[in-house]
């Protein structure tokens, strides 16, 4: 039952994202940090009962979950390209081609890759994500020109704002388990272990 309810909530999850496209789409933020976000939800929903069998769990292909996420790195890099975003609102080849693409090759591949990671490949992902979220902030709020041709200055401005805002937030959530850790087993001082 948990596995059908979790495959219809995230077919649910795409086709509010297509109904409600034109509302998301007329904002870049609402575009790129609430509609892409969803869509790899999505497909991360999807494909968890299609990882429940065994013989994706054996897969040579997925150890160490190295190749999917190459895979969704790769594919959020392009979907981060500002003439993407222009594309998936003109063409409607290519916005078709984002809610395929965004929830099978980011969302499943995270979902098939990431508890496959060793934790150390998590970490490094997690402070890239943060550092490209960062850049991306920058690169939205200090550019002297539009860079996406579909929306206004002013526009992409507020889309740096909240690259910024999802910078934070993800840095503050990934390292506060470090910190409560830490508190709930403090490093024991000089004195306590001397014989």
């Amino acid at each position: 039952m948990k596995s059908a309810s979790q495959l219809g909530l995230g077919i649910g999850v795409i086709i509010l994202c297509w109904w409600l496209r034109d509302g998301l789409e007329r904002d870049p933020v609402t575009h790129v940090l609430l509609q892409l976000p969803l869509l790899a939800l999505a497909g991360a929903l999807i494909v968890q009962p299609v990882l429940e069998g065994k013989n994706w769990r054996n897969s040579s292909f997925f150890g160490g979950g190295l190749a999917p996420i190459l895979i969704a790195i790769f594919s959020i890099a392009f979907w981060m390209l500002p003439r993407s975003i222009d594309a998936a609102l003109t063409d409607p080849r290519m916005e078709m081609a984002k809610f395929t693409t965004v929830p099978i090759l980011i969302g499943a591949s995270l979902a098939i890759g990431w508890p496959r990671a060793h934790p150390l490949l998590r970490a490094f992902l997690k402070a890239e994500a943060v550092s490209m979220l960062a850049v991306m902030a920058f690169l939205y709020t200090h550019a002297p020109v539009r860079i996406c041709n579909a929306y206004l200055v002013s526009d992409q401005e507020r889309l740096g704002l909240g690259f910024l805002l999802a910078a934070i937030t993800c840095a503050v959530l990934w390292t506060w388990p470090i910190f409560c850790n830490r508190c709930r087993h403090p490093v024991p001082s000089i004195e306590a272990v001397r014989p």
